[in-house]
């Protein structure tokens, strides 16, 4: 069994780590490709893992601010009202109960708003967080380090002791800027296109293992896979 080094709390991604959010998503973006006359593989290679705003500026670089604000009122309205065949991921929920059980404390720090966010939480109905980070509380989203440095902060945990679940590079970035250690959820991507050293296909297949001091060592968790 592979082990990680112990941490004191942890930060998830949403979409695509502890939720298949997929088929809303391909319908929300389509649906704004056709709208602009974009190519669909494009805004497909761009937007996971990014803030949805950062994403249409990047998509539309030659909108105006004030129209970039009315597309993301658009998108946001729409992916906040379609959820059909959302779901939840393999051990999510078993792996959430778990932290819970133990008292470990943990947030999402998803690049979604949160109209968004809270919408996706509801339809799938997984166990709510200590706290939410959304695109509407930073100012600079995954790849940088702001939305998990926010997380840490506010659960009140040094960063260097958070574990951070990810599945897109993007949010790998974003963990690896923060110095965190990282377990990749595979949904979306291979280990190898990640580049991390800890990956599994879902929760299900993490244990959590309680790390005593002995030593040197801090105490706290560790996952075993």
């Amino acid at each position: 069994m592979k082990k990680t080094e112990p941490f004191k709390a942890a930060l998830f991604d949403l979409d695509g780590t502890l939720i298949d959010s997929l088929e809303a998503v391909t319908r929300s973006w389509t649906q704004l490709a056709k709208r602009h006359d974009l190519n669909v593989q494009t805004v497909f290679n761009i937007i996971h893992g990014r803030p949805a705003r950062e994403s249409l500026s990047l998509l539309m670089p030659e909108k105006t601010a004030e129209e970039i604000d009315e597309e993301m009122n658009w998108l946001e309205n729409l992916e906040a009202s379609d959820t059909q065949g959302t779901k939840v991921l393999t051990g999510t929920v078993e792996f959430l109960q778990l932290l819970n059980q133990h008292e470990v404390p943990w947030a999402i720090v998803t690049s979604g708003t949160s109209p968004v966010a809270m919408a996706r939480i509801k339809a799938t109905g997984i166990p709510r967080p200590d706290c939410i980070i959304t695109a509407d509380q930073i100012t600079r989203g995954k790849p940088h380090p702001e939305p998990y440095l926010l997380g840490a902060e506010r659960l009140g945990v040094a960063i260097e002791d958070c574990m951070v679940f990810e599945d897109a590079p993007a949010g790998i970035e974003s963990g690896r800027a923060a110095n965190v250690q990282l377990m990749a959820i595979l949904s979306h991507y291979t280990q190898a296109a990640l580049n991390v050293e800890h990956a599994v296909p879902s929760l299900a297949n993490i244990t959590l293992l309680e790390q005593t001091a002995q030593d040197d060592q801090a105490c706290g968790w560790v996952l075993g896979y």
